[in-house]
C-alpha cells in the first residue's frame, strides 16, 4: 500500500467512505439547497424514508443538462487547443472570461441553475466512467513512465494512475478537468446566479456582487490524476465551492455599501496575499535562491528527502517573506479567501459555511501530507511546522469571531 500521512486502515477506510459518500453527499446537499431552500430538514426526511427515500430524490440526468456539459466541455476543450500565446493559468482564465458571452450565447444562463440537479446528477455518474478510462488508460496507454500502480485496485482508482495523463502531443487531461472545466465552473456559475437573482428579483443584491467578484479572481501539480483530482474537480468544486452564491439567488442579503466594501477589500487582500505567496516561492524556484525577498536575500532551509524509489535527493524551502511566517502561511489567506466570499451570506443559515469548514479540514490534512513528504528536514523546520499550525488556528479564528461579531452588530442595527 502507497505510504499515507495516517495508518493504512485509516487511509482505505477513507478512500472507500469518500468513494461511496460523495456522490448522494452531493444530492443530498442539492435537495437541500435548492427544494428546501437552506431548511436543514434533510436528515429528518432520511431518517423517515430511508434509501428510497434517495433514490426517490435523485434527479435524473436529462438531455438539456448533457448538451450544457457537452457544449460547457467542448467550449473550455477548443480554448484549451487553440488559443494562442503562452500558456499560463492567469491568461486561461481572463481569456475564459473574455470568451463567457459565446457560451452563454448557446443557451439561456438562468437554465443551468434551473437543471442543477439533473446536471449534478449527470456529472456524478459521467465523471465516474470517466475516471475508470484513466485508470484504464493508466494501465494499457501511460503518456509517460511517471505512473504505475501500487497494486491496489481501489487505491490506484482513487489517487490515479498517471501524473500527467496526454490525449496526442497537446492535450493534458488534468489541466482540462482541474482548470478548464472544473474551476472555470466557479466561473459560470457566479455569473449563473447573478443572472438568476436578477430574473427573480428584478436586481441583483450587493452581497451577490461581493460575492461573485471574490469567485471570479480566485486561483495540482502533485497530484495524480484520478477519483481524488478529477471527479473532485468536475463535480464537488461546482457542487460545494459556489454554496453561497446558490444560497444568495433566493435569499438576497442587503449588506450596506459600508459592510460590502469592507467585505470586498478584506477578500481581495486575501487572495492577493495567496498569490503573493505562491509568487514568492515560484520566484524562489525558478533562480534556485538567488533573489530578493522583501527587499533582501532569502534565507532557506536545504531539505534532503527520500523518493518511492528510495532515491536520496534535496529541495530548498523558502524561509523569508510570507514562508518566513510559517511554513504553511499560504493556506491562511486561502481559508480566508473562501471566508470572505461567503461571509456576504451573514449568518441566519449554516449551509453556506460548509465550503468553508470543509476546505479548512481539506488544507489542515494536506499539510500534513506536505510535512510527511518532506519528513527528514530536521528539527528547525519542525518547529516552523508547529509554529504554522499555531498561527493558522489563532489567525482563522480571530477572523471568523471578528466577522460574527460585525454581521450580528449589523444585523441588530438593521432589526432595530
Amino acid at each position: 500500500m502507497a505510504e499515507t500521512v495516517h495508518s493504512p486502515i485509516v487511509a482505505f477506510a477513507s478512500m472507500l467512505s469518500l468513494l461511496a459518500l460523495c456522490p448522494p453527499f452531493v444530492i443530498l446537499l442539492w435537495f437541500t439547497r435548492m427544494v428546501l431552500l437552506f431548511r436543514l430538514q434533510t436528515f429528518g426526511f432520511l431518517w423517515e424514508n430511508g434509501v428510497k427515500g434517495l433514490i426517490n430524490i435523485w434527479p435524473r440526468p436529462t438531455a438539456i443538462a448533457w448538451k450544457i456539459i457537452f457544449c460547457y466541455g467542448a467550449f473550455e476543450a477548443a480554448l484549451q487547443l487553440l488559443l494562442p500565446g503562452k500558456r499560463v493559468e492567469t491568461d486561461q482564465f481572463t481569456r475564459t472570461m473574455v470568451w463567457l458571452p459565446i457560451l452563454f450565447g448557446i443557451f439561456n444562463p438562468a437554465i443551468v441553475y434551473d437543471h442543477l440537479g439533473a446536471i449534478f446528477s449527470a456529472l456524478i455518474f459521467g465523471c465516474f466512467i470517466f475516471c475508470v478510462l484513466l485508470y484504464v488508460k493508466g494501465h494499457v496507454a501511460p503518456s509517460s513512465s511517471d505512473s504505475g500502480s501500487c497494486g491496489n485496485l481501489i487505491i490506484a482508482f482513487y489517487w490515479g494512475m498517471e501524473l500527467y495523463p496526454r490525449i496526442s502531443k497537446n492535450f493534458d487531461i488534468k489541466i482540462f478537468t482541474n482548470c478548464r472545466f472544473g474551476m472555470m465552473s466557479w466561473a459560470v456559475l457566479a455569473i449563473t446566479y447573478c443572472i438568476k437573482q436578477y430574473e427573480i428579483n428584478g436586481r441583483v443584491s450587493d452581497s451577490m456582487l461581493v460575492n461573485t467578484i471574490l469567485m471570479l479572481v480566485m486561483d495540482i501539480a502533485h497530484d495524480r490524476a484520478g477519483f481524488y483530482i478529477c471527479w473532485g474537480c468536475l463535480v464537488w468544486v461546482p457542487s460545494i465551492y459556489t454554496s453561497p452564491g446558490m444560497y444568495l439567488v433566493n435569499h438576497p442579503v442587503p449588506l450596506g455599501t459600508q459592510l460590502a466594501i469592507y467585505i470586498l477589500v478584506a477578500g481581495i487582500l486575501c487572495i492577493y496575499i495567496n498569490y503573493d505567496c505562491d509568487r514568492q516561492r515560484q520566484e524562489f524556484r525558478r533562480t534556485n535562491g538567488k533573489c530578493s525577498v522583501w527587499g533582501k536575500a532569502p534565507s532557506k532551509i536545504v531539505a534532503t528527502y527520500k523518493t518511492t524509489a528510495s532515491e536520496t535527493k534535496t529541495s530548498l524551502l523558502l524561509t523569508s517573506g510570507w514562508w518566513g511566517l510559517a511554513r504553511h502561511f499560504h493556506y491562511v489567506p486561502e481559508i480566508l479567501s473562501s471566508f470572505f466570499w461567503t461571509v456576504p451570506a451573514l449568518f441566519s443559515n449554516f449551509l453556506p459555511y460548509f465550503c468553508v469548514i470543509y476546505l479548512t479540514i481539506l488544507l489542515f490534512d494536506r499539510a500534513k501530507r506536505d510535512d510527511q513528504s518532506m519528513g527528514n528536514i530536521g528539527s528547525c523546520t519542525a518547529k516552523k511546522c508547529d509554529t504554522g499550525l499555531f498561527l493558522v488556528v489563532s489567525v482563522v479564528f480571530s477572523v471568523f469571531v471578528s466577522f460574527i461579531m460585525t454581521g450580528t452588530s449589523e444585523r441588530l442595527k438593521t432589526t432595530s
